[in-house]
């Protein structure tokens, strides 16, 4: 991949995310009835919108963190991997949020600067190979619900919706996705149920202009993301 940041959810809160998935229809033209005939193509893209940012004046980190990003996306044309907080819908094996935790290596080992790994609570891989443009794929569960209907993962950076499930066999589920994938999922990939992202761009040049508050001494902008589906296609 080309040098791609991810937006720090922690340092730079949003008070609300509306992850959308925009679906693509053509039209048939309307019938003598009236009746306008549309059909779903295989493909869409997200758009995710952050409302509400929360920076206050006396983190200076977190205005130094904003400027940062700013500059590096250059408007439009940068890349940034975005964070679609999607727990409300996770396949927890509990039911509920569970946090991921930190771990070794399978020798108990940690990486040569001694930090650990970070283990996501859900663990559900691909089964098969998964080739671009596929709007189905099959998932194998290791750690989590039985039920991966209306979920959300990643991979690459390349964010997935599922739908209502096509067949199940033991612990492998067969469901639809959208969008269409991005790129080609192999055997056995270990899938982003925890944290899941999507890779944009800004949605306007100047879409991460800010002000400052001298009064309530903190700001919350607001800053709207659409799906690099343009570095996608150039995969093809």
């Amino acid at each position: 991949m080309p040098d791609i940041i991810e937006w720090p959810f922690c340092t730079l809160t949003p008070q609300q995310v509306a992850p959308c998935l925009v679906p693509f229809t053509r039209s048939g033209g309307k019938s003598l009835g009236g009746v306008e005939p549309v059909v779903r193509t295989d493909l869409g893209f997200w758009t995710v919108d952050y409302t509400g940012v929360v920076i206050q004046n006396r983190y200076r980190n977190q205005w130094k963190t904003w400027q940062a990003i700013r500059q590096k996306l250059g408007g439009r044309a940068g890349l940034i991997a975005v964070r679609v907080p999607s727990s409300l819908s996770a396949p927890y094996v509990s039911g509920h949020f569970e946090p991921t935790s930190e771990t070794t290596h399978g020798d108990d080992t940690p990486f040569d600067d001694d930090t650990e790994y970070l283990q996501g609570a859900i663990s559900v891989v691909s089964v098969g190979v998964t080739p671009i443009a596929s709007t189905s794929i099959k998932l194998r569960i290791i750690n989590a619900e039985a039920d991966l209907v209306g979920v959300r993962f990643s991979y690459n950076h390349a964010l997935y919706e599922t739908g209502p499930v096509i067949e199940i066999d033991g612990d492998t589920w067969t469901v639809p996705i959208s969008p269409s994938v991005r790129e080609l999922i192999p055997d056995g990939a270990d899938l982003n149920f925890d944290r899941p992202t999507v890779l944009c761009h800004l949605s306007e040049d100047r879409g991460m202009d800010i002000s400052q508050d001298a009064i309530t001494k903190n700001t919350r902008p607001n800053v709207s993301f659409i799906e690099a589906t343009d570095y996608w296609n150039s995969l093809v």
